[in-house]
């Protein structure tokens, strides 16, 4: 066999891994990202100032925040069960640390600190969790892109063949989940105001670099032969063009109906797709092809998967942009984001359940044809990832307030009492900290520039695919190449940042 047949076969007939397993991978980088506050904290409980060197910020976060992540899919996969308990322990230790070495004069009872959480309000300008959520599905997404030629990265990792819950294929619908998070009709831009044909064209104008991406791919990818899963997208598609026409797909539906019933639209479409697959041919014209060969003569054939599939991906952007809209609802207390993060977890074990009636009497989860199952998958994962960014952003609140002063960049910021006679009732607290620590933060970095994130990452995979045999590669030698591969991004990102670049010409 050829290099590229050899490489396409390492990434296909795959069936995925467990629901509890992917769980407890996501739990990581939300302990990662509590572990780095921490730290930050204890730094400044010992010197008395935060962290300003930008060298050494950006190795703290290298090293806390995304070198876990490399080692947790590779190397320490076997373990990957224990690997939250072990993060969480190192955490509770420093946070032991900080509580026993406060300053005295600061020191109040434990009870009355917790009152004091319980009424303090945050900054409700800023949600610290969607951006959390946006930059490491990024990040997950470049490290698994190349890990996953690599024979360190398990197999039960990649994305299934046709029915499995793969990390990899909960990755591409998280992608979509983030994507509507903050797409202009969840931020309510100003120009809501404007004719809905006038803000439907903004929309067909914003997507043109999606398509141009999935053009150069498409070219890139056939010039040079590279190994590919065809039963991935199909023969001409790929994922910046699923991309693109679910946010055209979506604006023109939230155009028509009103977008605080997208769930209702978001519900219909995926329950519809489900029953013509169930009730047609249709799943095994997407699985098998027209002539029940596996043909790919006609556009059609050739691109069934990725085409057909985007009825499931809208299904998921719609109920996205329901869970945005609710995000963004005015909540400035850590009471109001305690009952939001409640809510949410209740939501995910409600689909959780609706999962398993699904997966038993519909169809089980195929990111293949995106159905009703794998909808209900990736949305229960993400309401889940999503609670648990929040609680640890509110863990590091916490934190904060026994060490007075102390900041986290891409953490809220406390801010004073509401005031009627202020706008949206509350008054920042003025401490100068947060503003300098933003710019040294790689999580501000990568989202500043998160398509450009993305595309390096593409290419430089592609890269050292070329360059190198991975398939045959050693552990140690993996993970240098790994770990280079995803600081040079970062490295790039942060420099960007440092100079206020972004690279938008759209």
């Amino acid at each position: 066999m050829s290099q590229k047949h050899l490489k396409e076969a390492f990434i296909s007939n795959l069936n995925g891994t467990s629901l509890l397993e992917i769980s407890l991978g996501l739990s990581l980088a939300p302990l990662c990202l509590l572990c780095r506050g921490l730290l930050l904290i204890l730094y400044y409980l010992h010197y008395g100032k935060p962290l300003s060197s930008r060298k050494y910020s950006l190795l703290l976060d290298f090293l806390v925040l995304v070198s876990p992540l490399v080692f947790s899919c590779t190397v320490l996969s076997p373990i990957i069960f224990f690997m939250p308990s072990i993060i969480a322990a190192f955490c509770a230790g420093i946070f032991s640390k900080i509580y026993s070495q406060r300053k005295h004069e600061t020191r109040v009872p434990f009870r009355q600190i917790v009152q004091e959480f319980q009424k303090t309000y945050l900054d409700p300008e800023y949600i610290p969790a969607i951006t959390v959520f946006r930059v490491y599905v990024n990040v997950l997404t470049s490290i698994s892109i190349l890990a996953v030629d690599f024979p360190q990265y398990p197999r039960r990792y990649a994305k299934a063949e046709t029915y499995g819950t793969g990390v990899m294929d909960l990755g591409v619908g998280a992608y979509i989940f983030g994507n509507a998070l903050v797409c202009p009709e969840v931020r309510q831009k100003s120009y809501v105001t404007q004719p809905t044909f006038s803000n439907l064209a903004r929309q067909f104008f914003s997507v043109w670099p999606l398509i141009f991406l999935g053009v150069g791919r498409l070219l890139s990818v056939k010039s040079i032969e590279y190994h590919e899963h065809t039963s991935e997208y199909g023969v001409h598609w790929n994922f910046f063009f699923t991309l693109a026409f679910v946010r055209l797909a979506a604006s023109l539906l939230l155009a028509i109906f009103p977008k605080n019933k997208s769930w209702i639209i978001a519900i219909n479409l995926a329950v519809l797709y489900q029953l013509i697959l169930n009730t047609t041919s249709l799943k095994m014209f997407i699985l098998h092809g027209s002539n029940g060969r596996d043909s790919r003569v006609g556009f059609l054939n050739a691109n069934r998967e990725g085409l057909l599939s985007l009825f499931g991906y809208l299904a998921i952007y719609m109920a996205s942009v329901q869970v945005g809209l609710c995000l963004l609802k005015y909540r400035n207390s850590v009471k109001g984001w305690t009952e939001a993060a409640c809510f949410l977890l209740l939501t995910a074990l409600v689909l959780f359940l609706f999962l398993h009636v699904s997966q038993a009497h519909a169809d089980p989860v195929s990111r293949r044809m995106a159905n009703l199952s794998y909808c209900i998958w990736v949305l229960a994962h993400c309401l889940t990832f999503f609670t648990w960014l929040v609680v640890t952003d509110l863990a590091l609140v916490f934190t904060k307030l026994l060490v007075k002063g102390s900041s986290v960049p891409c953490c809220w910021n406390v801010v004073q009492p509401p005031n009627t006679g202020t706008k949206h009732g509350t008054e920042a607290v003025s401490t100068g900290k947060e503003g300098k620590l933003a710019h040294i933060c790689l999580i501000s970095a990568i989202n500043k520039n998160q398509l450009l994130f993305f595309l390096l990452a593409n290419v430089m995979t592609g890269t050292v695919n070329i360059l190198i045999d991975t398939i045959h590669s050693k552990t140690a030698f993996t993970l240098c190449i790994l770990h280079l591969y995803m600081f040079f991004n970062c490295l790039i990102m942060y420099i960007l940042h440092a100079k206020n670049i972004v690279v938008k010409f759209w």
